[in-house]
């Protein structure tokens, strides 16, 4: 029986802190608060090694029900596709137009956040319609 109770999603990334506050904004997430002893994020990093300058970042629901956000960079770029995704689930429970009405909405608002739309997948006799986007730096993700 698996005892697992939480889980964090981790990106690697070029730039910790620019996507996690990108994810902030799409999830509505808060990041923490800077260590103690630190007015904010900056000073604490002035205080680091250069290589350890904005090494990570972190993002968290502040309901406490969805995932903990972690970002950590890493040396080399994203090349292929994500095998893993978030699904942003903006249209759960909508059909027909109105779903893509209000996804197509939430797509604007993410691309004037840095996204990008990729691809638009509409409704078949199976699937609703879905938006293809990418965050920041290329990660994959979904509209739902």
């Amino acid at each position: 029986m698996a005892t697992i109770k939480e889980v964090q999603i981790t990106f690697d990334c070029a730039d910790p802190e620019r996507v996690a506050r990108f994810w902030c904004e799409v999830l509505g997430y808060v990041a923490p608060q800077p260590p103690e002893g630190f007015e904010s994020w900056d000073a604490y990093n002035a205080t680091l090694a250069p290589e350890e300058r904005g090494a990570w970042f972190a993002c968290s629901d502040p309901t406490g029900a969805g995932p903990r956000l972690y970002f950590q960079r890493v040396p080399e770029g994203k090349v292929v596709k994500n095998r893993v995704h978030i699904d942003v689930r903006a249209g759960k429970g909508l059909v027909g137009d109105e779903r893509l009405a209000t996804l197509e909405a939430e797509c604007e608002r993410l691309v004037a956040l840095g996204a990008t739309h990729l691809k638009t997948l509409y409704a078949d006799e199976e699937n609703e319609s879905c938006i293809n986007m990418q965050d920041v730096e290329g990660n994959e993700f979904c509209l739902d």
